[in-house]
C-alpha cells in the first residue's frame, strides 16, 4: 500500500491554478479507489482553494466532496495570510499548526509518506 501526502499550492487566481486543483483531487481519488492511504492539505495560495471547493455550486464540488474525507487539513498561517481563514472555517475543514503554525512535512516524511505538490 501507498502513503501520499497531495498538497495544494495552486492559487484559485488563475485557469492554470484551476487544472492544478483538477489534477489533484483526481490524484486522491485514484489513490482512495485503489486502497491507498492518502491526505489531502491545502498549504500556501493554495489555502483559498478550501472554502472555494466547499461551495455547493463550484465546478469541482462533487469531486472534491467525493475526497473530503481524505482532506488533513488546511495550513493555518498561510490561511491567515492569504485571508481565507473565515472562508477554511466555514467549510469545517480543519487547520494544521503541527510545526510554527504550519503542517509538518517532516511528520510525514517520518511516517512514510511521499508529497506529490500541485
Amino acid at each position: 500500500m501507498n502513503k501520499v501526502a497531495i498538497v495544494v499550492l495552486a492559487d484559485k487566481e488563475s485557469h492554470e491554478g484551476l487544472g492544478r486543483v483538477a489534477n489533484a483531487l483526481e490524484a486522491v481519488k485514484e489513490f482512495k479507489e485503489a486502497g491507498d492511504e492518502v491526505v489531502l492539505i491545502f498549504d500556501g495560495a493554495g489555502t483559498t482553494w478550501a472554502g472555494e471547493l466547499s461551495r455547493k455550486e463550484h465546478l469541482l464540488n462533487p469531486l472534491f466532496e467525493a475526497v473530503r474525507d481524505r482532506v488533513s487539513g488546511v495550513c493555518s498561517f498561510c490561511a491567515y495570510a492569504f485571508g481565507v481563514k473565515e472562508d477554511v472555517d466555514n467549510s469545517g475543514i480543519p487547520f494544521l499548526e503541527e510545526y510554527d503554525g504550519h503542517p509538518s512535512f517532516r511528520r510525514l516524511i517520518s511516517e512514510g509518506y511521499q508529497v506529490i505538490t500541485f
